[in-house]
């Protein structure tokens, strides 16, 4: 029972503050813990218990961080992204075979529909203005019929099913076990040196691992606290700073971007801000970004490289006096770490390749996808190792570089382009806010390069000059054949830049 939920949070002080959130009482571990009890009950009487797969469809904020805690300590948790339309909420609960789920009190959207349609047992969850964060009550509708198993968790349960993000194909189920979330949180809680007075302020989607495991479940299991806002708003974001005091955030290269461009009218309360670090994730952190904002923040900028199928974190660059590498994702922070050959099975000794781990933290396969798995995980030197789709090198000192997606390197005439490599030099430019690189269909080549821009406030340049200043620092044929400049490049749910797709959204595709 060690590695488990309710384990990680035994430690905790049962006075501490557990959850927070803005305009709202402190939610203590003691209440937390109360709150557990009558959430299982709750469950225990629609018919569900260990095993049995709970759709959790609710908005960001502290009723969603400790809906996801209390579920998954006597249940399987499957948060969904409250945004997905009927169709999708059909395909998932589907997919998942789901038992039941948890929707706030009154919704009628798509997410009943498609619950009513699989005859799922419906949860509604209420609560009160000012009820302490994250308390709520269950009102139970329907029942699954069956007597459910109410032992707690163990192990080797499975504690969170979360989808792959499926841009090119059919998602796949990634199960994770209590183990592999345990061991997740305690490894980033051990890489960010977490300690009961530190306090992280969460504004990444709770439907997601970043969210999950980073923000919330590392905090918890540290016996610190988390305050959870209803979701990024970079016109909201300084306020929350001063008034949830964190010592710590985490949010995707993006968010970042946005909140360095309305840093300058916000230093007062950047100044008085108690941050010890500020943390990034889940999309690889132009340097020029990491240095701007460690110098705005005046705190150290942890950028860190997870995946879904790792319960999330798998490197991060060292607190201090260890050095953070801008460009690089850091060095192995709990599974082990290398690089392995892209097509053969076994790893490499130097050079780049596909980055691959092993770990308590990994998944143990995607389920029902024998094909799938055979293609992700091979074993070698007495391990068995998960291939992460990830192209990098590892340094002398064991930093890890990622060089991009293999899926996402762009292939001109044979000639192989890190759409990374490209970002790095436009981010150089002083008129360049933010970049992503793509490719571009292109008839004889195959495919070729091209940029999406948006600028920093104030400036302008022309698709001529970025040109030439890139052929400036990259050979030609990497040089971007389109740069498209525009107020805002498309996001994913998350807040992650895509690139593949983009050339087909922006209009410059077939």
């Amino acid at each position: 029972m060690t590695d488990t939920i309710a384990a990680l949070l035994a430690s905790a002080s049962p006075d501490a503050p557990a959850i927070g959130a803005p305009d709202r009482p402190w939610l203590s571990y003691a209440e937390l813990a109360d709150q557990t009890a009558r959430t299982l009950s709750a469950l225990h009487s629609a018919g569900v218990g260990r095993g049995d797969r709970v759709a959790i469809v609710l908005p960001n904020g502290p009723e969603m961080a400790s809906a996801f805690v209390c579920v998954a300590q006597g249940a399987v948790t499957a948060p969904l992204n409250p945004a997905y339309k009927l169709d999708e909420f059909d395909f998932y609960l589907s997919d998942l075979k789901a038992r039941a789920i948890v929707l706030p009190e009154g919704y009628d959207g798509p997410a009943l529909e498609a619950a009513h349609k699989h005859n799922l047992a419906i949860l509604h969850l209420s609560f009160a203005a000012t009820d302490p964060a994250g308390q709520f009550t269950l009102a139970v509708q329907g029942t699954t019929g069956l007597a459910p198993d109410t032992a707690p968790a163990d192990a080797d349960d499975v504690a969170l099913i979360l989808h792959t993000s499926g841009t090119t194909s059919r998602p796949k189920i990634v199960p994770l076990l209590q183990r592999n979330v345990a061991a997740s949180a305690r490894h980033i809680g051990a890489s960010l040196a977490l300690v009961p007075q530190d306090r992280c302020l969460n504004m990444m989607p709770l439907f997601h691992i970043h969210g999950l495991i980073a923000a919330v479940l590392s905090s918890l299991a540290a016996g610190s606290s988390v305050w959870c806002t209803p979701g990024f708003d970079a016109m909201r974001f300084f306020g929350w700073l001063d008034t949830a005091r964190p010592t710590w955030y985490s949010a995707v290269p993006t968010m970042h971007q946005t909140i360095l461009q309305r840093s300058a009218r916000n230093a007062d309360i950047i100044a008085r801000a108690p941050l010890r670090f500020l943390r990034s994730s889940s999309a690889s952190l132009p340097a020029q970004v990491m240095l701007e904002l460690a110098a705005t923040f005046n705190a150290p900028v942890i950028e860190a490289y997870g995946m879904t199928e790792a319960a999330h974190q798998m490197a991060s660059n060292p607190l201090p006096p260890r050095v953070q590498k801008p460009g690089a994702v850091g060095i192995a922070a709990g599974p082990a770490l290398h690089i392995a050959h892209e097509v053969e099975n076994h790893l490499l000794q130097g050079g780049t390749g596909e980055v691959v781990i092993s770990g308590p933290n990994v998944t143990p396969g995607y389920e029902g996808n024998p094909e799938a798995n055979a293609k992700a995980f091979f074993d070698a030197d007495g391990l068995r190792w998960f291939r992460t789709g990830d192209q990098g090198s590892l340094d002398e000192e064991g930093y890890l570089t990622l060089t991009g997606r293999l899926k996402e390197i762009i292939n001109r005439g044979g000639e192989k382009i890190s759409p990374l490599e490209v970002d790095g030099v436009l981010m150089d430019h002083p008129a360049v806010q933010q970049v992503v690189t793509f490719a571009l269909p292109h008839a004889s080549l195959g495919e070729e390069v091209a940029a999406a821009i948006v600028l920093r406030e104030g400036q302008e340049v022309d698709e001529a000059a970025l040109r030439a200043f890139a052929a400036t620092r990259l050979a030609a044929f990497k040089v971007p054949r389109r740069i498209v400049i525009l107020p805002e490049i498309p996001k994913g749910a998350t807040g992650k830049l895509q690139r593949i797709g983009l050339a087909q959204k922006l209009g410059l595709a077939p």
